[in-house]
């Protein structure tokens, strides 16, 4: 592995694969992946490794040579992607880096797509998937060697969106993206799910059967096909469920449900509650999906569907929905949920309960290749990488360093074409981290200010992530 980034053409003409795969999945049933989980953890109890992996500290970046990041002892990180770099397609890539997934792969070659929140009015940036010209939000594809470690190249993939928040992978190669804003722009409305895929250009045609509201991330459960989604629209929102007619043909219409509490009207999960508790759930029809007033909240609410505090990240693994609540309980400090289709039972995995070792305002999140999960912070002042495990125990696995001199700016120009006028100095310690996804060896994590993206590879066995 070499410490430089080589920008090159993928050239490989293998078939492309999604990260998830259906067939294997089904081939080992729901129990079998659950006998896979419970068995990686029994391993774990009994090998040589504690659950975290010690102090962080800072660390060089091995392109730029800057401390952007800290991490514990062992870890190594390769930026890539900063604001304003030119991509393969000659496009400057935009900013405001968000959610970001690992969709698919070719060879030793992955395909990641990633998010930009860009809000508001304005002009959509160069690609041949303009959704809204004046919109300028969208998504960049970014190609990864993860044999050898080496970023190969990025572009443009939809734009005129507006407003890209999170989304989720797919289990046929794709990516959701999510827009967190039901405006409207030049005459054309936002709010909605696009689909991406992981090589090649999207088709810039809103899912408008997944309705219209301030959507967030997405997790689909590659059994049934059926897409979870988050909604983050203050502490009056809802999780959600869309049933495509057709498995994968999201676009093919399908319907939208909100979960409710069984046998309970309207209930408050934005309370605080014991860590493991449980509730029975059943779905309620949204009528109008594409109607935002009464918007899609106020419709399954009115039903008696629940209601949660700022609902954000999302991430199915081995049988189970995860998604998390930036501020709700107790303190308003955040919570885990973890949803089980097949038992029709959500039950709080964590509830944030202090502001320094616990996770705050937890935003985008993911779980490892170990079963460990990872949480993205967005609490400003400090950003951080917060590590839970299955029974609860939480750690800091990393932190936003990112305070830039004008020397340190003229190294990222220099390093990174395009990025002078768009990348200066100054202190971004505050800024989210954001993105975070593996693929097994590597981690991927955004800092959505000034925009970067990581490649993070160490010593993951000697933890539970």
């Amino acid at each position: 592995m070499n410490n430089s980034v080589e920008i090159i053409a993928a050239t490989e003409s293998l078939p492309i694969e999604p990260i998830v795969n259906r067939r294997d999945f089904m081939k080992g049933g729901v129990a079998g992946a659950a006998a896979i989980s419970l068995a990686a953890v029994s391993n774990a109890a009994r090998a040589n490794f504690t659950s975290d992996y010690g102090p962080v500290m800072p660390v060089a970046d091995e392109v730029t040579g800057l401390p952007l990041l800290q991490l514990p002892a062992g870890f190594k990180y390769w930026s890539y992607g900063w604001t304003g770099m030119i991509m393969k397609d000659g496009t400057a890539t935009p900013g405001v880096h968000d959610g970001m997934g690992v969709v698919a792969a070719q060879g030793n070659t992955i395909a990641l797509v990633r998010n930009h929140e860009v809000r508001g009015a304005g002009t959509a940036v160069k690609s041949p998937a303009i959704y809204n010209p004046a919109a300028g939000g969208g998504c960049s594809n970014m190609l990864f060697d993860a044999l050898n470690g080496r970023w190969l190249a990025s572009y443009m993939s939809i734009s005129g969106t507006s407003t890209n928040c999170a989304g989720g992978i797919t289990p046929w190669g794709t990516w959701l993206t999510c827009e967190e804003t039901t405006a409207s722009y030049g005459g054309m409305t936002h709010g909605w799910i696009f689909e991406v895929p992981g090589f090649g250009n999207a088709k810039p045609l809103p899912i408008k059967a997944m309705g219209r509201r301030a959507h967030e991330a997405t997790a689909t459960d590659p059994v049934t096909g059926y897409v979870y989604i988050t909604e983050d629209a203050g502490t009056s929102s809802g999780f959600y469920r869309y049933r495509p007619f057709s498995y994968g043909n999201l676009l093919g219409g399908g319907v939208l449900e909100m979960l409710k509490v069984k046998n309970m009207h309207q209930t408050d999960l934005r309370a605080s509650y014991p860590d493991g508790t449980s509730w029975d759930v059943e779905w309620v029809t949204i009528d109008q999906p594409e109607v935002i007033d009464p918007r899609n909240y106020t419709q399954g609410f009115n039903k008696g569907a629940a209601r949660f505090a700022r609902l954000e990240g999302a991430w199915y693994d081995t049988g189970l929905v995860y998604f998390t609540s930036t501020s709700g309980g107790g303190i308003s400090g955040g919570q885990v949920f973890h949803f089980d289709p097949r038992r029709e039972k959500l039950t709080l995995v964590f509830e944030s309960r202090n502001n320094t070792s616990h996770p705050v305002a937890p935003d985008n999140m993911t779980v490892s290749p170990r079963g460990g999960i990872l949480l993205c912070e967005d609490r400003g002042g400090i950003s951080r990488l917060m590590g839970l495990t299955q029974a609860g125990e939480v750690f800091e696995f990393g932190r936003n360093n990112m305070n830039l001199s004008v020397d340190d700016a003229a190294i990222v120009h220099s390093r990174f074409p395009g990025t002078a006028g768009r990348i200066s100095a100054g202190n971004y310690i505050g800024s989210e981290t954001c993105g975070a996804c593996f693929h097994d060896r590597w981690l991927f994590v955004n800092i959505q200010s000034p925009g970067v993206t990581f490649a993070i590879t160490g010593p993951w066995n000697e933890g539970i992530l």
